[in-house]
């Protein structure tokens, strides 16, 4: 009788030092009795393969598109600015957002429209500015939009009352007069501020050249529709039904006349 030994083998890992095989007794059996020399035949059976590190080889998800904030929710303040120095002034503008109100219904809608800040500060030396005396006017979008279309010999004049219809009516008087330059090179921008409050009238005037006017107006052109709450529009926007909508109401207010 041949006395048959079973025996063990190790195969090595498809992946280097992320899987191993758990290794299993291979028996050998004769195929048939001979006279001769005896044949074997050799069985394999399948090897059990476990990987340490899955996700090498499992399909990792794609990462979800990021959500489009509700409308009326603003995004982190970031602080911006435009300044022009010159020798006896500085001028500053900057955007202030415009607020929005919530409804029942869970929607929003403007309730105060933004503006542009202009900061006057009077110099007190070479490259400094006396922040502490300086002077603001609230630009409205109607007011940038006279600003904009003004020519080279042309000139507009903005009056503010701060507390207008409160108690104090009358008592701050704010006048901005944006005037050309005698050679027509540029604006003169004045704004005058009398204080019976504090008993001060000041006034402080920075010339604007050409190629800064135009640079105001760049901003004022972009600035306007964010200052309007446009852009929150915008992004709420979400596609219709039109069928469900004219099926609804067929001749309702703009829809109809649009399709007319």
């Amino acid at each position: 009788m041949l006395q048959l030994h079973s025996i063990t083998t190790n195969k090595p890992c498809p992946v280097p030092n992320h899987c191993y095989i758990t290794p299993k007794s291979i028996p050998l059996r004769p195929l048939r009795p001979s006279i001769h020399t005896p044949t074997f035949s050799l069985k394999l059976p399948p090897f059990s393969v476990k990987c340490r590190h899955t996700e090498l080889f499992e399909p990792k998800p794609f990462p979800s598109p990021p959500q489009r904030p509700p409308v009326g929710a603003l995004p982190p303040k970031v602080f911006v600015g435009h300044s022009v120095y010159k020798g006896k002034a500085v001028l500053t503008l900057t955007p202030r957002p415009p607020e929005f109100a919530s409804l029942d219904s869970g929607a929003f809608k403007i309730s105060k429209e933004g503006y542009v800040l202009l900061q006057f500060a009077p110099a007190v030396g070479m490259r400094q500015y006396d922040w502490n005396r300086k002077q603001v006017f609230s630009l409205s979008v109607s007011e940038m939009g006279t600003i904009i279309s003004l020519g080279a010999r042309q000139s507009c004049e903005f009056f503010h009352d701060p507390s207008m219809g409160k108690s104090d009516e009358g008592k701050v008087r704010k006048v901005l007069k944006v005037e050309p330059l005698p050679d027509g090179s540029g604006h003169f921008f004045n704004l005058s501020v009398q204080n019976k409050l504090e008993n001060t009238n000041e006034s402080i005037i920075i010339p604007v050249t050409r190629a800064e006017f135009a640079v105001f107006s760049s901003i004022f052109n972009f600035i306007m529709p964010y200052l309007l709450g446009w852009h929150a529009f915008a992004n709420s926007i979400i596609p219709q039904d039109s069928s469900r909508v004219n099926n609804a109401n067929p001749r309702s207010g703009g829809d109809y006349e649009w399709n007319r």
